[in-house]
């Protein structure tokens, strides 16, 4: 049982924080495709 626990310690916040961070990233990344889209429309409106 004292196994589990200490895996759990180690690797648990670890886990967490990647996921946290992997959710943040993911929505950055897609305000960043949005904006790169509207930037390809307005530039393919003025050729």
């Amino acid at each position: 049982m004292e196994q589990v626990l200490a895996q759990a310690a180690n690797y648990g916040f670890p886990m967490v924080v990647s996921i946290y961070l992997l959710v943040r990233i993911e929505t950055k990344l897609e305000q960043l495709a949005g904006s790169i889209n509207e930037l390809a429309k307005v530039i393919a409106a003025k050729l």
